[in-house]
């Protein structure tokens, strides 16, 4: 069973995560990772729908469960009972922090609006992750991040320009998000231990979330008219910088578009030449010319087995990356070393690869004390005992529904 977490930049921090899935509770495990007390709210006998998430299971568990529930201690509150609500504002009363993915107003709906929040603790940092946020013509419609992806302009400059944008492998927008509220979350948390005690709202929204990664989209569109388009593998204009085989049919990237580098791949490439054609000689003139290049150094690299392709790369210390399937991503010693897969002994799942813990702090690192509680509830009696409730008021609590 879970304990403490005696490690972390976080200690002392206490967390209430209200929410399900994705961008919400990834919140809360940037907040457990490091070292936060992280209260996860679910309701009773169904639990956080990731409990049961993908095809993928162990004995019957989920393999996604110990992502989204590490570190994190579970409390049984079905909050659409009055009395459910009362028992989530004494917890709230005394955190630091409330996460919650709810569809916007449904907080306000449950007599806790952060106005009601703050009567009760003034110091309370609210962190509100939702699709579109918690204002604005869209606020009350349900978002999910493959939306907001698509309507923030993500989804449109990916893939091939003859074929529809596809979708990322992942759900991008709801880690991009969770990344800016935990961020938001921060900064607030700053500002109330230098103001006075005083929390506020963090409002974070997937298709703002999404939108903010588009670099330099709106002001080219802004001054130059020009609308970004998909280009495939690499960048449009950026040369070389892309996707490139090697001759067992592997891929690489190479990267390779500031002219010092090229210079070095093109000694990589037994090529110098290349380096002062008029085509190549300048950033502008590889971008007018990215066809042409992507094609001659693609011509090299298939040339090449991979262990020899990234051993001429090296040599000449240009940036290139393998392109790896997560087994080879878990069998790497750089990632191993690094502590990115790390080996961790758990009761329900034996001996697991897990992500580690990012970014790495010199003094205060982040840890994983467990893979999250199997049983929804775990907690009830810690956690409710430390609100005056004893064994008897918990079981009736339990009897009626309620937890």
């Amino acid at each position: 069973m879970s304990g403490e977490t005696p490690f972390g930049p976080l200690q002392g921090l206490r967390v209430v995560e209200m929410g399900q899935l994705l961008a919400g509770p990834f919140v809360g495990s940037r907040c457990a990772d490091f070292g936060a007390e992280v209260l996860k709210i679910e309701a009773p006998g169904s639990g956080d729908p990731i409990r049961n998430w993908g095809r993928l299971q162990h004995e019957g568990k989920t393999l996604w469960w110990p992502i989204m529930a590490r570190n994190k201690k579970s409390v049984s509150i079905n909050l659409r009972k009055e009395e459910g609500q009362d028992l989530a504002r004494k917890l709230i009363a005394e955190a630091d922090v409330l996460i919650e993915n709810f569809k916007p107003g449904t907080l306000e709906k449950w007599g806790m609006s952060p106005a009601q929040l703050h009567a009760l603790n003034r110091g309370l940092v609210i962190v509100r992750v939702s699709g579109f946020g918690q204002t604005g013509p869209y606020a009350e419609r349900p978002g999910f991040a493959s939306v907001g992806e698509a309507m923030s302009g993500m989804r449109y400059i990916n893939g091939y320009p003859d074929m529809p944008p596809p979708r990322y492998g992942i759900s991008l927008g709801d880690t991009l998000t969770a990344l800016f509220a935990f961020e938001g979350m921060m900064m607030a948390l700053y500002r109330r231990d230098r103001n006075g005690g005083r929390g506020q709202v963090v409002d974070a929204a997937i298709t703002e979330s999404c939108f903010a990664m588009l670099e330099s989209t709106v002001t080219e569109y802004s001054k130059a008219g020009a609308i970004r388009q998909p280009s495939g593998t690499g960048i449009a204009k950026i040369a070389p910088s892309n996707i490139y085989p090697a001759k067992d049919g592997t891929y690489i990237v190479i990267a390779a578009n500031v002219d010092s580098m090229f210079r070095r791949l093109t000694q990589a490439m037994g090529q110098t030449h290349l380096a002062d054609d008029p085509r190549f000689v300048t950033h502008i003139a590889r971008g007018d010319h990215a066809d042409q290049l992507d094609s001659m150094v693609a011509e090299w690299s298939s040339s090449l087995e991979m262990p020899e392709l990234k051993a001429r790369l090296e040599e000449f210390g240009v940036v290139y990356g393998p392109i790896n399937s997560i087994a080879q991503v878990v069998d790497d010693p750089h990632f191993r070393e690094r502590g990115m897969v790390r080996e961790h002994h758990d009761d329900d799942f034996g001996t697991i690869s897990i992500p580690g813990v990012f970014p790495v702090l010199s003094e205060t690192p982040g840890d994983v004390a467990w893979l999250g509680p199997q049983e929804i509830g775990a907690h009830n009696a810690e956690i409710y005992s430390r609100i005056g409730l004893d064994q008897g008021e918990i079981a009736n609590l339990k009897t009626r529904g309620v937890i």
